[in-house]
C-alpha cells in the first residue's frame, strides 16, 4: 500500500467516524433491543495468504454454533427484517472503518477472504491479495448482487461453498485483478463514491 493510500485511508476513516458516530450509536441500541446481545460480530479474514486479522461488523444473523463459511439460502431463516435491511445498506459494515484505522484493510480493495477459501486457491489469492482488502472495491460493486443471486437459490452449507467456489471466487478474482492494475486514487475515490451512494438507487438503477 503507497503512502498516499494510507493517508486518504485515515482521513476519509476519521471524517465518516466524525459524521456518522451518533447513526452508530443508534443502530447498537436498536441491534441491541430488538435482537440481542451479541451487537458485533467477529470474524477471522485474511490481509495475506498467511496473515489473518479480526473482522468486525455489526451481527445481521441470529448467533449460531455452526455458522461457517460464506451467506446462502440455508443460512436466510436466521434473518430478520433489520438484519436484512443492515445489509442491504452495507450499515453492518460501520465497524469496520476500525479495521481500516488499524491497518487491517483498506477502504478500497478485494474483499478480504476466509482463510478456508485462500488454502484451497492459494495461487488465486497469490495475487488478489497483493493488494490490501478493501471494505468495497470493483468485484464487491460489479459482481455482489449476482453473487447474492446465486448463493440465495442455495438449500445447504454443502451448496453454498460448492456455488461460491464454483463461480464467485473466480470472477471476483478477475475483477480484484482488473482493479489491483488501474489502481489510482483517482478510481478508489469514484468506487467509494459509487459505494456511498448505492443504498440510495432503485434496483433497476
Amino acid at each position: 500500500m503507497t503512502l498516499s493510500k494510507r493517508l486518504m485511508d485515515i482521513a476519509i476513516s476519521l471524517l465518516l467516524v466524525v459524521l456518522l458516530w451518533p447513526v452508530f450509536l443508534l443502530l447498537i441500541a436498536i441491534l441491541a433491543i430488538y435482537e440481542g446481545r451479541p451487537v458485533f460480530y467477529i470474524s477471522e479474514r485474511m490481509k495475506t495468504p498467511t496473515q489473518g486479522f479480526s473482522l468486525i461488523k455489526l451481527r445481521t444473523m441470529k448467533p449460531s454454533a455452526e455458522n461457517s463459511g460464506v451467506t446462502g439460502g440455508d443460512k436466510s431463516a436466521r434473518m430478520s427484517r433489520l438484519h436484512r435491511l443492515l445489509r442491504k445498506t452495507r450499515a453492518d459494515e460501520l465497524p469496520q472503518l476500525y479495521n481500516v484505522l488499524r491497518g487491517d484493510i483498506s477502504l478500497v480493495g478485494p474483499r478480504p477472504p476466509l482463510r478456508v477459501y485462500v488454502e484451497a486457491f492459494p495461487q488465486v489469492y497469490a495475487k488478489v491479495l497483493q493488494s490490501r482488502p478493501g471494505v468495497t472495491g470493483l468485484a464487491s460493486l460489479a459482481y455482489h448482487r449476482h453473487e447474492e443471486m446465486l448463493l440465495a437459490r442455495c438449500a445447504d452449507a454443502a451448496e453454498t461453498d460448492a456455488v461460491y467456489r464454483r463461480a464467485c471466487v473466480p470472477r471476483k478474482a478477475r475483477l480484484d485483478i482488473i482493479y489491483q492494475e488501474n489502481r489510482t486514487l483517482c478510481f478508489d475515490l469514484w468506487l467509494i463514491w459509487q459505494t456511498a451512494k448505492k443504498p440510495f438507487q432503485r434496483k433497476g438503477g
